[in-house]
């Protein structure tokens, strides 16, 4: 009797070949689509975000085309708790979220994860450019970055438990070029074949945050103070979710000399400023923090990243009595901020990763 695999489809090229090499390698494979949030709630157009009825419709036609059987999962109710109202929370509390990430932990690798073993499949597979090894000398499972650097997904898997890391697949992980990855879905004469990649946050395709919460909640940010670090006024902002850690356009000030916002106070609604020396900083703690591998009772050398498209920083990693950990840089790093992760490499192995809480 053959391994039964379900297949995360995204209705996008990556997720396809992905059923397709484990169609190929074997498996029974089952395709399955999250249905996460209803456009109109989340008010943008159904035409510029993934969970479409064009996404599920090509997923579909590519599963029909594998001859695998299709469901669609509705996980909306669930995708509003887990990833929205932590995205809306962060932002009101200075915080800079990574909805991804939480999108990846609660939805697919908690609800699809469960639906993966209620079905009795005996593997997740996803579309990302990830790998997965088991280290035999530790006994441990190990999640590893891609062998395309360039879509390397590592960062936004840290949290990965043992259990969810001997169970899951990434077929692309081995792949050296995406141009690999499409001659496939080509051959198999795939209906996105030539569909181009996602990259925004899927239920804020516009890029503008703060308007989307305000709709979303039906509150309004009041204004307050800018203020530099040491406390005279500077102007008036617009409501403190509407700006990020190191962000200089959109301020609507006219100052001396350029000034970056450095600080968020939801306590008494001001955001401070300073010059960009002032934005690098060589330390922060994290919490929530997930090993990946046996978490170390002594400080490790390691690199890190502190934002998705940040490059790997030299470094030295600390477990503190709390179970946080404490991250020092050996250079200065620009902009660390809360709210976003910190992960942890050694060489192309993900150490672990958490959450700034401190920087």
């Amino acid at each position: 009797m053959n391994k039964r695999a379900l297949i995360a489809m995204s209705g996008g090229v990556d997720s396809s070949v992905a059923a397709a090499l484990m169609c190929e390698n074997g498996y029974d494979c089952i395709g399955a689509t999250m249905k996460l949030y209803h456009n109109e709630d989340v008010g943008v157009s159904r035409e510029h975000t993934c969970c479409t009825l064009e996404d599920v419709e090509d997923a579909r036609d590519v599963a029909f085309s594998l001859n695998m059987p299709y469901y669609v999962f509705n996980f909306t109710d669930d995708f509003a708790g887990q990833v929205i109202d932590r995205f809306v929370a962060a932002y009101e509390s200075g915080a800079t979220p990574n909805p991804c990430i939480d999108c990846n932990r609660y939805m697919k690798y908690q609800k699809l994860y469960q639906r993966a073993q209620i079905l009795e499949c005996d593997t997740l597979v996803t579309g990302h450019y990830a790998r997965i090894a088991y280290n035999s000398e530790s006994g441990r499972w190990l999640l590893k970055k891609a062998r395309n650097p360039a879509k390397d997904q590592s960062y936004v898997l840290y949290f990965m438990t043992q259990e969810q890391l001997a169970h899951t697949q990434f077929p692309l992980g081995e792949f050296t070029s995406k141009d690999e990855v499409r001659a496939i879905a080509a051959k198999h004469r795939f209906v996105n074949a030539k569909k181009h990649d996602s990259q925004d946050i899927c239920f804020v395709p516009d890029g503008k945050y703060a308007d989307f919460i305000e709709r979303y909640t039906g509150k309004s940010y009041p204004a307050g103070d800018f203020v530099d670090l040491q406390g005279h006024p500077l102007g008036r902002h617009k409501g403190i979710i509407r700006y990020t850690i190191g962000q200089r356009k959109g301020l609507g000030l006219a100052l001396p000399a350029p000034m970056y916002v450095c600080r968020k106070c939801p306590e008494d609604n001001t955001v401070v400023l300073s010059s960009e020396q002032e934005l690098y900083t060589t330390e922060l703690i994290a919490d929530d923090f997930n090993w990946i591998i046996t978490a170390p009772e002594q400080p490790i050398r390691v690199t890190a990243k502190t934002r998705y498209g940040a490059k790997e920083a030299d470094a030295l990693a600390t477990v503190l009595p709390d179970q946080t950990v404490r991250v020092e840089f050996d250079q200065p790093q620009r902009a660390m901020t809360k709210g976003q992760a910190v992960v942890l490499y050694i060489g192309d192995v993900v150490a672990g990763g958490g959450t700034i809480c401190q920087a």
